[in-house]
């Protein structure tokens, strides 16, 4: 069963738990409760706040809105198992959480790391999924090789999944820096008001070891960021920290491997795929080869959404378009 915590000073935000699959987890809500669903799922770093401008407005359009902390941040429990964190487990958080609501069907909206997991719980379960929306990373087939070796060759082992998936390597880094100074960073660094992001790099190992070296430290935040946003973001990771968050690109491997077991099935519900043209993302290998063949792969999936200027924070950055475009979406979806 789901319990209200409290209420967010975000507002008509509700804050609540529920138990799923042997872990409590802490979501958002917002909406009326006989609304239709829709689910979001944020990434890395980040958390339900990250979807502070969708949950209002989702909601004044009638939706029940629900911003679950995914398993490992914030406040949600985070499993000791690296192995805890593969794509099948998450998306079976999802399936089990829309069930404790007590919801048949939901859409379902993903950004960075939460795309993949919304792409493949729309691939697993067509039934119960009305549309699927990815912001920034896009539905990806399956390659023959496994991404971590293939990065590490190509980028002499400096590209940032490889520093992230090294036992205490990033964990120390972030875990002992203070939070607000690696939510300034990640957030300034990654997003369409940092130049070195025009065009975007590779996200390469500095030669300090310390990737927030990489992302800069504005003196001045962006229009779309405040101190209380920083503030609020190291508040919420006070619990858990950084490394419940790590172990999921600690999956990459193994979720290459699990893959095959559904490689080469496409979307086959309505589908939506957001882009800023300032994401690194965008820039990684193969990505110039994937992404205009996108519909070809997945039919339902729509035209791209591209958003010029902006960067890696899709959601956050350009809340305005970002909600235009759901609305519009979620106003064509079958009951």
């Amino acid at each position: 069963m789901t319990e209200v915590t409290r209420v967010d000073a975000v507002e008509g935000v509700e804050h609540h738990t529920a138990r799923v699959n042997g872990l409590t987890l802490h979501y958002a809500a917002a909406g009326p409760a006989d609304g239709p669903l829709v689910v979001l799922l944020h990434g890395f770093p980040e958390c339900w706040y990250s979807w502070r401008h969708q949950l209002p407005a989702l909601a004044a359009e009638g939706y029940r809105v629900v911003a679950p902390d995914q398993r490992g941040f914030a406040r949600s429990d985070a499993p000791e198992s690296v192995e805890a964190y593969s794509l099948p487990h998450l998306v079976g958080d999802v399936v089990a959480l829309v069930r404790e609501l007590g919801a048949q069907r939901f859409a379902v909206v993903g950004h960075d790391w939460g795309a993949p997991v919304a792409w493949l719980t729309a691939q697993l379960r067509p039934d119960l999924v009305r549309g699927v929306v990815g912001l920034s990373v896009p539905p990806q087939p399956r390659s023959d090789f496994a991404p971590l070796p293939a990065m590490d060759a190509m980028f002499d082992g400096r590209f940032y999944w490889t520093h992230f998936c090294r036992p205490g390597g990033a964990d120390a880094e972030f875990n002992g820096t203070p939070a607000d100074e690696v939510f300034r960073r990640f957030l300034y660094g990654a997003s369409g008001d940092n130049p070195l992001t025009d065009p975007p790099p590779q996200p390469l190992l500095p030669d300090s070891g310390r990737f927030l070296d990489s992302l800069g430290d504005p003196k001045e935040l962006p229009d779309w960021l405040t101190d209380s946003d920083i503030a609020t973001f190291a508040a919420e990771y006070a619990r858990n920290g950084f490394s419940g968050g790590l172990n999921w690109y600690r999956n990459l491997d193994r979720n290459w491997e699990l893959s095959a077991a559904w490689d080469g099935l496409p979307i086959q519900v309505p589908a939506l795929y957001v882009l800023g043209d300032r994401d690194l993302v965008g820039a990684f290998p193969g990505m110039d080869q994937l992404l205009p063949a996108l519909q070809v792969l997945n039919p339902t999936l729509r035209p791209t959404i591209t958003l010029p200027g902006c960067g890696h924070w899709t959601q956050q950055e350009r809340p305005t378009e970002v909600n235009a475009a759901l609305i519009d979406f979620l106003a064509t979806l079958p009951e």
